[in-house]
């Protein structure tokens, strides 16, 4: 009915005199490429370029008018702040078709607000409602939270990735959301960088592989439907390793890093299909992603012939004037980044005007506007906006946190939790034994768990660990001395009363690690814009874990955290160690399943630890020279290896077998190799091959890896499996940057590791 009666009253309007008469863009059976050429052409310049622009929600605003001095907001840089813009002006603004998308629009009400006040326009094009649902639709009170990036790169399982973006995406429609700023494919190099847990990981075969699979859950084969939501590839490009370990800091890097670390998940990523692209805020080798036209215009348009929108971050086109300095204006720079290939502007006014003002002068054409407005407006009729731009509010609370989507988050959270350590096999413990089991630590009763990029959610919908023991193991004694949630504030009188507490009991669980709420952001230590120089436990976690180890009770700590810690002293000395990550929403179960043995635990590290932030950069994919002297102090091997990660099942992986000791030039070499369960448990192991080039034109990695392949395994049980390679797994950019695949020898490994003790090896020949 809303659709029938926003249809007659368009047809009945006048437009500046003319009569609207075949109105083929609100006909819903027509092309959308036909649609969108009848629309654009009823535009003027201004509404174009205001489709270009994108606001904070006005409720948004509203708290941020309400709650901040404008010196704090000034400095902030998640709150929304527009010096001569008031809420209610930009309502105003929204009715005359000036404004093309919100973000951070968080209720349905409000997006249906908004929906409304842009069907008052003149030619009723409705708004693009975008939202960082990075693990789920964490902005959303209510959503259902999965594990954070680096932990579903710990999977090793694609295909619960895909499923769980998909979810996501059903999830954000029901709230009348039809954007997420994910994935994150950004290569993790450098530990002390806090979006590490938003990324997945260190490997680019890894994350591409990762991110890939995001775009497809979200955006399906092609995202046209009212259950679809379009997905973004950022941040374009190489903030992931940046100067200091800095979020936006420079990056400095060779063209043949770019593009054989940081270029290939980006690939990935539009060979999937995504429909956007986000600019990073950093520079890149001088210039400024925001501004950079080989990266916007040469890269994805000319050679990857990316076919969606670009937009920019988070104010980052105005720091091109006062952050890098290279536009004297706010004009040139809004001039530059669109005619070097920006589509949408993030976030507020000044823009459109500066756009228009330009096209006037001929500054920038109007066939680059129509270049990205029409990429745009080709987004909001797939995703049916014009149709139906309303959500049925009574039916949202049937479509969020269902019993499926809480299936998926659980699964997903057993398979990401990675055990590190179990000396003496002391996990998992026994239920008979009705143990008196003690659980303390900062991390074992808040929603740390849940990672960054979530708002508060309802207690009854998320389950911390102590919970989950207790939900778990019912039949053992759980003694529990709470912290408070900030890491910074830990006092000496609580670890005293934790220890006292602990005396007595049979086994202590310890939960540590870092705090990524960002809704207590003063109090972070970890996530977006909290980086560090240092990667030890904040407060007096360390002193925690070593004064209850020292009553002699057998310790199991867990972390809970976004980044690789250098935990060293607990990786040598404690018996159990559990890298829990951030789990989610069902995340205390998981890791209590885990810990009592109903869940044999198979995830790998999808990144390497380092045992200090002095091993920085320690990624496994290493030149040869860069360790080839060790440190003269302290151990300078990592703490653990990418792709480490133990079970409660122990499997034997044979020496791997080639179909033939050569490679023909297109052709292809099969690798098998034979894995038995010998454990007394079943499990899953990943079995994952990598790839040295011994002789090469340029330097090569000790080892890279290619493929990966988790399997399923009954005790006693044995499979074989199967790997194909062809040239394109053996390719690189040789020393004039040609991408080559040179004749010669090369080594293959095969393992549950990237470790040199996990891998077992073969050679053969490139013809």
């Amino acid at each position: 009915m809303k659709q029938f009666l926003i249809a007659t009253v368009i047809a009945g309007l006048s437009l500046t005199g003319i009569q609207i008469e075949a109105q083929v863009y609100l006909d819903a059976r027509q092309p959308v490429e036909k649609r969108v050429k009848d629309l654009m052409k009823r535009m003027t310049l201004e509404e174009k370029v205001a489709q270009m622009s994108q606001y904070v929600g006005i409720e948004h605003m509203k708290k941020a008018e309400k709650e901040m001095t404008v010196e704090e907001m000034r400095k902030s840089h998640a709150t929304g702040f527009y010096p001569n813009l008031h809420s209610s002006e930009l309502e105003e603004l929204t009715k005359k078709g000036m404004v093309g998308s919100f973000l951070h629009v968080v209720t349905w009400k409000e997006a249906n607000y908004l929906q409304s006040l842009a069907l008052q326009s003149r030619l009723k094009i409705p708004v693009l409602v975008g939202i960082d649902a990075i693990h789920g639709n964490g902005l959303y009170n209510g959503a259902t939270i999965y594990p954070t990036p680096i932990g579903q790169a710990s999977t090793f399982d694609e295909a619960l990735v895909e499923k769980a973006s998909r979810e996501t995406a059903l999830e954000m429609r029901a709230a009348g959301m039809h954007w997420t700023f994910t994935p994150n494919v950004e290569v993790a190099r450098d530990a002390r960088w806090g979006r590490v847990g938003e990324t997945f990981g260190e490997d680019p075969y890894l994350v591409g592989r990762m991110g890939a699979a995001t775009v497809r859950g979200f955006q399906s084969n092609d995202f046209t439907g009212s259950d679809k939501v379009i997905a973004c590839a950022k941040h374009f490009i190489a903030g992931s390793q940046p100067i200091n370990g800095i979020n936006g800091a420079p990056a400095d890097i060779s063209d043949r890093t770019l593009w054989e670390v940081f270029m290939p998940p980006f690939k990935a990523c539009n060979d999937a299909g995504v429909f956007t692209f986000m600019m990073a805020h950093n520079e890149l080798n001088g210039v400024p992603c925001h501004s950079s036209s080989y990266l916007m215009t040469d890269v994805l348009r000319k050679q990857w012939k990316f076919d969606g929108f670009v937009v920019s971050d988070w104010m980052d086109v105005e720091r091109l004037h006062d952050y890098h300095r290279v536009a004297p204006t706010l004009d040139q720079a809004y001039r530059m980044s669109v005619a070097n290939g920006l589509d949408m502007h993030m976030h507020g006014p000044g823009f459109a005007e500066s756009i228009a003002d330009a096209v006037r002068t001929r500054k920038i054409s109007i066939k680059r506007i129509d270049e990205a407005v029409s990429k745009i407006l080709e987004a909001k009729f797939k995703l049916g906006l014009f149709e139906n731009p309303f959500i049925e509010g009574e039916k949202v609370d049937q479509r969020i946190f269902t019993p499926e989507h809480q299936k998926t988050a659980l699964d997903m959270a057993r398979k990401s939790i990675v055990l590190l350590k179990n000396e003496g096999d002391l996990l998992p413990l026994d239920k008979s034994k009705k143990q008196r089991i003690f659980v303390t630590g900062p991390n074992a009763d808040n929603q740390t768990i849940l990672g960054d990029w979530v708002f508060v959610q309802p207690d009854d919908r998320t389950t911390t660990i102590i919970e989950g023991l207790r939900q778990v193991a019912p039949e053992n004694e759980f003694v529990f001395y709470p912290f408070g949630r900030n890491l910074r504030k830990m006092q000496p009188s609580q670890v005293q009363e934790a220890v006292q507490q602990s005396k007595g009991c049979d086994v202590a669980v310890v939960v540590v690690g870092e705090n990524s709420m960002r809704y207590h952001w003063a109090d972070k230590t970890c996530g977006e814009n909290s980086d560090r120089y240092d990667l030890s436990l904040v407060g007096l976690q360390q002193q925690l874990v070593e004064d209850i180890h020292a009553t002699g009770i057998p310790v199991i700590v867990v972390l809970v955290n976004g980044r690789p810690l250098s935990t060293e002293w607990i990786a040598e000395t404690i018996p159990a160690l559990i890298e829990a990550w951030e789990p989610g929403s069902l995340g205390g179960q998981a890791v209590a399943e885990i810990i009592f043995g109903d869940v044999n635990p198979e995830a790998k590290l999808p990144i390497t630890i380092p045992r200090h932030s002095g091993q920085i950069q320690t990624y496994y994919n290493y030149k040869f020279t860069s360790k080839w002297f060790k440190y003269a102090t302290g151990n300078s091997k990592p703490l653990f290896e990418f792709g480490y990660g133990l079970s409660y099942s122990r499997f034997k992986i044979g020496a791997p077998r080639l179909s033939s000791g050569e490679l023909n030039p297109g052709g292809t070499l099969q690798a098998s190799v034979e894995v038995t369960n010998v454990g007394q448990v079943a499990g899953s192991e990943v079995v994952q091959l990598y790839i040295r080039d011994l002789y090469s034109s340029v330097t090569r990695p000790v080892k890279e890896l290619k493929a990966y392949r988790k399997v399923h395994l009954q005790p006693g049980e044995t499979q074989t499996i199967r790997f194909d390679l062809s040239e394109k797994e053996l390719k690189f950019y040789d020393e004039a940057m040609n991408y080559v695949a040179e004749p010669g020898e090369f080594e293959l490994m095969i393992g549950n590791s990237s470790r040199d003790a996990d891998l077992k090896k073969v050679k053969f020949q490139l013809l």
